[in-house]
């Protein structure tokens, strides 16, 4: 037995430069399950999981991959389980006690229940239960393997992870004097994000957002320490796998920033048009779950049919991040196109109009078939999504809501544009009228100061609750500098429009959108400016800060700017229908080309430079992974998101802001 380190050869500088998914599924199927082998034993096994690595698992290989590296089956360490003498026994489980109890007490004894063992830990394992393991003579001939695989994130995308922590605001933002909890969730959270420098043996320049300067008469807020207090057990973690993970990397190959939800608070709630954010948003989907309804084959009732929509599904790849306009008038081209091209179709088409159809036709529709079905399915799928979709937009006028909050954050609109929509659509959900008082509170806070908020909601007739989720988002953004206060507040429209801008409009010549397609996060910008080294020195600061501030595809200046320059754009026309640049599609549009996208992507990953990873504490959103796929082709580096949850708009409002930020109002009396 011996307590070995993963060893994995494609992180920064490797010559086979991966991308980050490939990277972790290949590690679990590799490096644990194929490794997991000795000599005397039979070639199948048993693979068994706790709780929370069976979701690593899920959440990197299908049930295919595994049982393909001759795993017989799957089991839960703590359910009752059939002795298997004569099979070997791989764990993959968490390094804590209880799980340690398990295991020892399934291969301890004359009678185990597998005939060798082979462990391999999610995380690192403290020495006493290395000893506790050792301390049992009879376990320690039977275990093949006793080895920390440093892999306990849960991929959700090629760029993207979480750590699986949806009470993580409540935790760390919420009760703050339940130490033992903060701590708790801290840790985890520094591991798991940990274990990924792990896997892709990356050593990080670990920048956060700092905590603002006060006085000596006023200490820190513990809430603004989270990204600070995270940077240090994470490079704590970090740079101990110097020592203890073979060809570690010993100096920083990439950089990681730490920022919390407060950064954007406009990012969870506002209307995003792409289509992978529209399906998220106004669907009842469950994750990536989207059930439809299929005809029976029996005849009968349509049946319901699950499906993900995830990368495997090329059409989904080729779409998700386009505009919904424009997915649905790719969408009818894909179709048009395919039938020009299949010949099952063509001549089903003929058959149709009422030509006979040869005996060469009929075995050249045969051939055709099997090709010809498995497309129009998923063709014919989105094509229903994109229905429903522009249907919800139809029926509950989202676009004239979608303009405004896009011209609220822009600086288009006021005061008394929010007023006159409140006004004249009556019928607009509360959901999305809290959702437009969110925006418009964050762009415009003065205008929810004393009774001004209450005459806000009864124009909007929402509840006091949907009020108070407003203050407290304010509340977590630490909006204690207010902006000027205007002289007066009054339901009836002002003759002078006074506009603030939450955002700089960015639209170019070189990316041309439709029409609601301007919004973009904060991230965006924050990851651009430590693309170039420009991160404001007052609000981020770097554990390890590199002497050279990276620089790449920028021109160096003899001063380095404390603020990300002001686009210099020409005005601009959002009548265009075309798709921007990074989300052009490389297949083709009759849906043929199944791999051509993942296959170009690798391709292009071996001339990328350092991986960007962003961590955003307390939840991310669709746009915020959009343009980390975005920047990874503008900047040629693969930008990384890493959260505690991936929260859709509905998710956001019922789990984040009613439940979990009402405790934030503990923060008033300090």
């Amino acid at each position: 037995m011996s307590l070995s380190d993963s060893e994995t050869s494609n992180g920064g500088g490797a010559s086979e430069y991966k991308p980050f998914r490939h990277i972790s599924r290949d590690r679990l199927l590799y490096e644990m399950l194929t490794s997991a082998k000795s000599g005397d034993s039979k070639a199948w096994k048993v693979l068994i999981m706790d709780k929370v690595t069976v979701k690593v698992m899920s959440h990197s290989c299908k049930m295919a991959d595994i049982t393909d590296q001759e795993v017989s089956l799957v089991e839960d360490l703590f359910r009752r389980r059939q002795p298997l003498p004569s099979l070997d026994a791989v764990y993959f489980i968490q390094p804590s006690k209880e799980n340690v109890v398990m295991f020892l007490s399934d291969m301890s004894g004359r009678e185990p229940l597998y005939k060798k063992a082979f462990i391999f830990f999610s995380s690192p394992i403290p020495k006493e239960l290395v000893n506790h393991i050792k301390c049992d003579t009879s376990v320690l001939p039977r275990i093949g393997a006793l080895r920390e695989m440093n892999l306990e994130y849960f991929p959700i995308d090629s760029q993207g992870f979480i750590t699986d922590q949806e009470t993580a605001l409540q935790e760390l933002y919420g009760n703050i004097d339940n130490t033992r909890r903060f701590n708790a969730c801290l840790n985890n959270m520094a591991i798991r994000i940990a274990t990924v420098f792990a896997s892709l043996k990356e050593l990080p320049n670990v920048w956060y957002r700092a905590a603002k300067d006060s006085d000596e008469s006023t200490p820190t807020p513990n809430h603004e320490l989270v990204p600070t207090k995270l940077a240090d057990a994470v490079w704590d973690m970090v740079s101990k796998y110097k020592s203890t993970i073979p060809n570690f990397p010993q100096s920083e190959t990439c950089d990681l920033l730490i920022v919390d939800r407060s950064i954007d608070q406009i990012a969870p709630v506002i209307h995003e048009w792409t289509y992978d954010a529209m399906c998220h948003d106004l669907l009842n989907m469950d994750g990536n779950k989207y059930i439809h309804e299929i005809p029976s084959k029996t005849g009968g009732q349509p049946e319901s049919k699950e499906v993900l929509l995830e990368e495997h599904d090329t059409v989904w790849l080729e779409l998700r991040h386009t505009h919904i306009a424009d997915a649905s008038e790719r969408l009818h081209e894909k179709f048009t196109n395919f039938v020009s091209k299949n010949k099952a179709a063509q001549i089903q088409q003929s058959g149709r109009d009422g030509s006979e159809l040869s005996t060469r036709d009929l075995q050249k529709m045969v051939q055709a078939l099997p090709q010809y079905t498995e497309q129009v399915e998923k063709i014919s799928l989105h094509v229903e999504i994109a229905g429903k979709i522009n249907k919800i937009i139809r029926d509950t006028d989202l676009r004239e809501l979608g303009q405004l909050e896009q011209d609220l954050v822009f600086g288009d609109a006021a005061a008394k544009d929010v007023i006159s929509f409140l006004r004249t659509k009556q019928n607009t959900t509360p959901e999305y009228k809290l959702r437009l008082l969110m925006i418009y509170a964050s762009v415009y806070p003065e205008k929810f100061e004393g009774d001004k908020a209450t005459k806000l909601m009864q124009l909007a007739k929402l509840s006091p609750d949907d009020m108070k989720v407003i203050s407290n988002m304010q509340l977590l953004a630490g909006s204690s500098k207010k902006k000027a206060v205007s002289s007066g507040f009054s339901l009836k429209f002002s003759n002078q429009k006074t506009t603030q801008a939450a955002r700089k409009d960015r639209t170019n010549d070189e990316e041309e959108t439709w029409s609601l397609f301007r919004f973009y996060p904060v991230i965006e910008e924050v990851i651009e400016n430590l693309s170039k080294g420009e991160l404001p020195k007052s609000d981020y600061a770097c554990k390890n800060e590199p002497t050279i501030p990276v620089v790449k595809n920028s021109t160096r200046t003899n001063t380095r700017t404390q603020t990300a320059p002001a686009p210099t754009t020409a005005p601009h026309s959002m009548r265009s229908r075309r798709t921007a640049n990074w989300a052009r599609s490389r297949t083709s549009d009759d849906g043929y080309s199944s791999d051509s996208t993942l296959k170009n992507m690798s391709s292009d990953f071996k001339k990328m430079g350092k991986r960007i990873f962003v961590f955003i504490i307390g939840g991310a959103t669709r746009s915020e992974l959009r343009v980390c796929h975005k920047l990874t082709t503008k900047l040629r580096r693969e930008v990384i998101l890493g959260t505690t949850s991936m929260d859709d708009p509905p998710q956001h409002l019922t789990m984040r802001t009613r439940t979990i930020l009402l405790v934030c109002t503990l923060w008033m009396g300090m």
